[in-house]
């Protein structure tokens, strides 16, 4: 029998950096046997993927079978509820991977489409499968906050530079391009002045996919330094947050407004730039996901602080040694093994011949 919730979810995926705030969905129309409609989520204010398929479907929707990665919306948003298309359209039967985590829909889409008669089957197989495909819109609906990620490129002893000439790469063409898919699928993107001012980074999603809106580029600068003449600065399109706390220079935040940067001013108890003040911006805008690309201070602040919710490390097949060469998570760590950052639900990703990534949760 064909996997019509399989077609759905590569149908999802089509919506994955086009859809966010909003999930991505895909579905499809069944009679019989038979696919008579398909659709998927891409941008806010245009139909959900069950409206498309109902209409790529047209009468042939009446007293089909609606297969959906995600509980269909019961409320009034920049489009009509999806329920009452669904019921208008005459659909008998709906099967559906997850229910909906927002408390605007969650179950009450479910109970709609019940009380006006429509089957409504829960299918646990992809339920997994459906929730990763919207992790940060499952995470932020959870918690209020982004789903936080550590990206890393690091040798088989975790370290991410060299003491002195750190030119070329640690890892291959082929993982780097795969950290492309990473910054599309995030909302924005962190660094430290450090990398910065070291490796003149443009910090940019050069997947060459449609995205809903830029990535939003996010510099940790304390004192303002951030050079004006830096790839960031000279590319930015309203997509350049610089954090600094109170001791810089007044002058020098008004100098990088006046180029296109926006500046807040966050400290934190001891004076250094509140990354939780920045979560807490991008939670208030609606960013559902963070992808840390720092160094080893910034990498520690986000692991020990409880803030980061998962990593993902690329290893290349190298060794640096040394105790100069800078580790992965740098700051004064933990001193002793049983305070060690613990991790859970590990999965080693395949990326050439030669690499591998390790994608772990941190263990609250």
């Amino acid at each position: 029998m064909p996997d019509f919730m399989n077609e759905a979810l590569e149908l999802a995926r089509q919506g994955v950096g086009r859809t966010s705030p909003n999930p991505a969905v895909g579905a499809v129309v069944i009679k019989g046997d038979q696919v008579v409609g398909r659709g998927f989520h891409t941008w806010a204010g245009l139909k959900h993927a069950e409206v498309a398929a109902l209409d790529d479907a047209g009468g042939n929707a009446r007293g089909a079978t609606l297969y959906v990665t995600l509980e269909p919306c019961s409320h009034q948003g920049r489009t009509a509820a999806c329920v009452d298309k669904i019921i208008e359209a005459g659909i008998s039967k709906i099967v559906a991977a997850m229910q909906d985590p927002n408390p605007l829909v969650s179950g009450k889409g479910f109970h709609r489409l019940g009380e006006a008669g429509i089957d409504v089957v829960m299918d646990g197989t992809y339920a997994a499968e459906a929730e990763k495909l919207n992790e940060p819109f499952v995470h932020f609906m959870k918690t209020g906050l982004p789903l936080v990620t550590v990206k890393a490129a690091v040798t088989l002893d975790g370290k991410i530079a060299a003491p002195q000439n750190n030119e070329g790469w640690i890892t291959s063409e082929v993982a780097r391009a795969h950290v492309q898919q990473l910054r599309h699928e995030s909302d924005a993107i962190l660094t430290g002045i450090g990398t910065v001012l070291n490796d003149d980074c443009l910090l940019t999603d050069r997947s060459g996919r449609e995205r809903s809106r830029p990535l939003l580029r996010i510099v940790l600068d304390s004192q303002l330094r951030l050079p004006l003449e830096s790839k960031l600065v000279a590319g930015v399109k309203d997509d350049l947050l610089v954090v600094g706390t109170s001791a810089a220079s007044a002058d020098r935040r008004r100098t990088l407004e006046s180029r296109g940067a926006r500046v807040l001013i966050a400290d934190d108890p001891r004076g250094r730039t509140d990354i939780q003040a920045v979560l807490a911006l991008l939670a208030e805008e609606r960013y559902l996901s963070l992808m840390i690309e720092a160094g080893s201070k910034v990498n520690w602040a986000f692991l020990d602080s409880g803030l980061a919710d998962k990593i993902f490390f690329y290893y290349a097949p190298k060794i640096l040694g040394g105790l100069e060469s800078l580790p992965v998570a740098g700051g004064t760590g933990r001193r002793r093994r049983a305070d060690a950052i613990l991790f859970r639900n590990v999965t080693i990703h395949h990326i050439s011949d030669n690499e591998f990534a390790v994608e772990a949760y941190v263990v609250r």
